[in-house]
């Protein structure tokens, strides 16, 4: 299968803006989501997307490939989708699965993108897959940086949002919380599909791409991280934080073979 992974990156985040550049251990975060994409077996390529010439540059810098995109994009999926055209017009080869990898994502590890791809490439019923992990604290639960989704039987997702979700209750102990990893893979025409409906309501409110899947009636499933001990950079603290938490990180050494 050809499957491919997507890296959107963009220095005007309304929350963190230059977050892509700002280096974590001396190295720019969207080099440590790069290099650790790399180390997936299962993924034939991968690349950034971006509309800014100064995240590109770094990225030729480093011996990666860069798609330049729009920068009206609102959604990540969205320059996902985009970029996704243009590899395919440049390779002149069509992608079976495009995964979506969150520029601030630095603690992905590849067993997190290859779990996230096990149910696609077993089930071809299904069209999308988000991973998910444990909340295990009421402050990362009333966290609005955090995408908290809830999940039915067969853990397809119900409904994400930025709010502390389910509600807590004096039963809440026996109910497991968890939050949204931004590791999203995309059958390929879905992905397309997914990019030319409108933005919805739901979607817009949250400002949460998964919101368009479910409110046009699609699953998204959900896939438990093997790994809990990961954290997405949404403010400069999360950034100090992160970046002690990588200070004697193993894979670190081997991005020089990639």
């Amino acid at each position: 299968m050809n499957i491919i992974a997507i890296i959107p990156a963009r220095m005007g985040s309304t929350r963190f803006p230059g977050k892509p550049l700002a280096k974590i251990n001396g190295i720019p975060m969207v080099g440590h989501v790069y290099f650790r994409s790399k180390m997936s077996k299962i993924l034939s390529d991968v690349y950034v997307a971006t509309c800014d010439k100064v995240i590109a540059d770094y990225v030729a810098s480093i011996g990666g490939k860069v798609i330049m995109t729009k920068n009206a994009h609102k959604r990540a999926s969205d320059r996902v989708a985009e970029a996704a055209q243009k590899i395919e017009q440049e390779t002149k080869k069509k992608a079976d699965i495009i995964v979506m990898v969150q520029g601030d994502e630095p603690m992905i590890v590849p067993e997190m993108i290859n779990a996230s791809l096990r149910p696609l490439i077993k089930d071809p019923s299904l069209r999308v897959v988000n991973l998910m992990s444990k909340i295990h604290n009421v402050e990362n639960h009333n966290d609005r940086n955090e995408i908290k989704v809830v999940v039915d039987k067969e853990n397809n997702a119900l409904y994400f949002s930025r709010e502390a979700i389910p509600t807590r209750c004096k039963n809440c102990n026996k109910i497991t919380m968890y939050k949204q990893v931004c590791v999203i893979p995309f059958r390929r025409n879905f992905l397309f599909e997914f990019s030319a409906l409108k933005p919805t309501p739901l979607e817009i409110a949250e400002s949460i791409d998964m919101l368009r899947v479910l409110e046009h009636g699609q699953k998204v499933r959900m896939v438990l991280s093997p790994v809990e001990n990961t954290f997405s950079v949404d403010t400069s603290e999360d950034l100090l934080e992160v970046e002690k938490l990588m200070k004697n990180d193993p894979l670190i050494v081997k991005y020089k073979k990639y």
